[in-house]
C-alpha cells in the first residue's frame, strides 16, 4: 500500500515543478538542463528548433535499433524544443561566460556549461573555469 502522506509529498512536489515551469520558465530550463541533461548534444540545440526536430525524428525512425542513450535523448530534446517553442534559445557555449557544469540565464538564453562538450568530464570543465579565472587566453596553447 501506498502511503497517503507519501502520495502528497509527489503531490505537492509536482505543483511546484510545474509552477516554475509556468512562472519562472527559464530557470526552469536552466535547473532542468543543469541537473538532468546528461545524454545531450549541444551543437543540436544551438541550432534550434528545426535541428532538434529532425534529431528527434531520426532517433524515433530508428525504432528499437535506436540505442539507450539515444532512447534517453529523446526526452531532453523534447524539452529543448518546447524551450525553443516558447521563445527561448541556446547560445554556444562561451569561454568568458560558462560555467564549469551549470547553465547561466541571460536574457531569454541559456548559456551552456563546459560539461555539455562532448568529451568534456566535470573535472576538465572545472579547470578550464580556473585557467579562465587566471587571465585571459592570449594563444590556444593558454587553453591547454
Amino acid at each position: 500500500m501506498f502511503p497517503k502522506a507519501h502520495a502528497t509529498a509527489y503531490v505537492l512536489m509536482a505543483v511546484r515543478i510545474a509552477w516554475f515551469k509556468v512562472n519562472r520558465p527559464i530557470e526552469y530550463y536552466a535547473t532542468y538542463f543543469t541537473v538532468r541533461a546528461d545524454d545531450f548534444d549541444i551543437s543540436i540545440a544551438v541550432q534550434g528548433s528545426d535541428s532538434i526536430r529532425a534529431q528527434i525524428k531520426e532517433i524515433t525512425e530508428k525504432g528499437n535499433e535506436a540505442s539507450p542513450k539515444e532512447k534517453n535523448m529523446i526526452t531532453v530534446l523534447e524539452l529543448c524544443l518546447e524551450m525553443c517553442e516558447r521563445g527561448f534559445s541556446f547560445k554556444n557555449i562561451d569561454l568568458y561566460r560558462s560555467h564549469a557544469s551549470r547553465y547561466i540565464i541571460d536574457g531569454n538564453s541559456l548559456i551552456p556549461p563546459f560539461n555539455a562538450l562532448a568529451g568534456v568530464g566535470t573535472s576538465a570543465a572545472e579547470n578550464i573555469e580556473n585557467a579562465r579565472n587566471q587571465g585571459e587566453f592570449l594563444s590556444i596553447e593558454d587553453l591547454l
